[in-house]
């Protein structure tokens, strides 16, 4: 590997010396292909000068952003990275960072540079919106509404409320969304107004309507983020599976990371025995929620279906180490342990599974006595 880094290095000097001209005219043809759109052509050459001068912060931020308007975020991101160990915490390579790991998927790796950024520079409101909307896709919603309340105003920047008011209805706060919606339908109908419509009609089990808002959405702005996502959940739970599908396909056609459809196309194709697209599904939601509980358990139940108990039977004992309360986790590794021939500890998972249901139903008692 070394010899052929050499042999690089040599031919780039050779055609240097050929051409009697030196790195700095190479950089300034780099930069007018990259300015004139030739993006390929500014590639190649960022690369060839960066052979010669190892060390531009300047030049390896440039060939990161060439690279990530090509969609080649990995390679991106490592330019980004090595340019700044030359310039420690420069905002805008810093916040080209976080944008690759945005774009890549790596949503955890993103909002941990964006929270960073947004600590040395509160009041960047790229970084807000960007941070914010990384913390909704973690399902981390009570964050969310503590960065932007302070921000919301009844005149403010409606793509505050519309991501505050999304936090708020994914935390159940109906009525604080509630508002929201209302402030924004007072700008004229939208599909903005009509998915938070959806979405709260589909926190109040109120599925019809909720599927009749977020098609309606549709039919304003069919390239609304995650707005197929919940028409997919709408449709779900009102039973109509085939439709669901579809709509979770169509979310991740233009947001491939979007973790609850990748979640639940997943579990469809489980049903259907496909599994083999089920897992890649559940490995991109994980990427986006690393170690979440709700995807490896599906992990877990997809090996179940599958037959392959070994698997289904490391990936469910670590899902109930991780959340010993998970009811549905522990009854399908009591299946997982019978199929094994392990009935002691089938045994001892079944009455982890009877205390679990009585205190479920201990607490359901308790709230319909409130």
């Amino acid at each position: 590997m070394f010899g052929l880094r050499l042999v690089v290095i040599v031919l780039v000097f050779a055609r240097l010396a050929h051409t009697q001209e030196g790195p700095e005219r190479t950089l300034q043809r780099a930069i007018a292909m990259h300015q004139s759109g030739d993006v390929e052509g500014a590639i190649r050459e960022y690369r060839a000068y960066l052979l010669v001068r190892p060390d531009s912060p300047d030049v390896r931020s440039n060939l990161g952003a060439a690279l990530a308007s090509t969609g080649r975020y990995a390679e991106a991101i490592v330019e980004y990275q090595a340019a700044l160990k030359r310039l420690p915490k420069e905002p805008r390579i810093w916040l080209n960072l976080a944008l690759a790991f945005y774009k890549a998927g790596q949503i955890s790796d993103a909002a941990r540079e964006l929270s960073t950024l947004h600590a040395d520079d509160p009041a960047n409101q790229q970084v807000i919106l960007v941070l914010s909307d990384c913390w909704l896709r973690e399902g981390e919603n009570a964050k969310v509404i503590g960065l932007l309340s302070p921000l919301d105003k009844k005149d403010g920047d409606l793509a505050i409320a519309y991501l505050l008011g999304t936090a708020l209805l994914r935390d159940k706060q109906i009525d604080r969304g509630q508002q929201i919606i209302d402030r924004i339908l007072r700008n004229g109908d939208s599909a903005e107004a009509r998915l938070l419509l959806g979405m709260a009609k589909l926190e109040a089990l109120e599925y019809p309507t909720a599927i009749a808002d977020l098609q309606k959405a549709v039919e304003l702005n069919p390239h609304l983020p995650d707005l197929y996502s919940y028409l997919g959940q709408a449709q779900m739970a009102s039973g109509d599976m085939i439709a669901a599908r579809a709509a979770f396909e169509k979310e991740l056609q233009q947001n491939p990371n979007d973790f609850d459809s990748n979640l639940r196309l997943a579990v469809l194709l489980k049903q259907d025995g496909e599994y083999i697209r089920a897992r890649e599904l559940l490995a991109r939601a994980l990427r986006v929620r690393p170690g979440d509980p709700g995807a490896l358990y599906q992990v877990g139940a997809t090996d179940l279906a599958a037959g392959e108990m070994d698997r289904a039977c490391a990936t469910l004992e670590k899902v109930v180490k991780q959340a010993p309360q998970f009811l549905e986790a522990h009854v399908s590794l009591a299946q997982v342990y019978y199929r094994l021939k392990r009935k002691a500890d089938g045994d001892r998972e079944r009455a982890i599974v009877q205390k679990l249901k009585a205190e479920q139903d201990a607490k359901q008692s308790r709230g319909e006595a409130q």
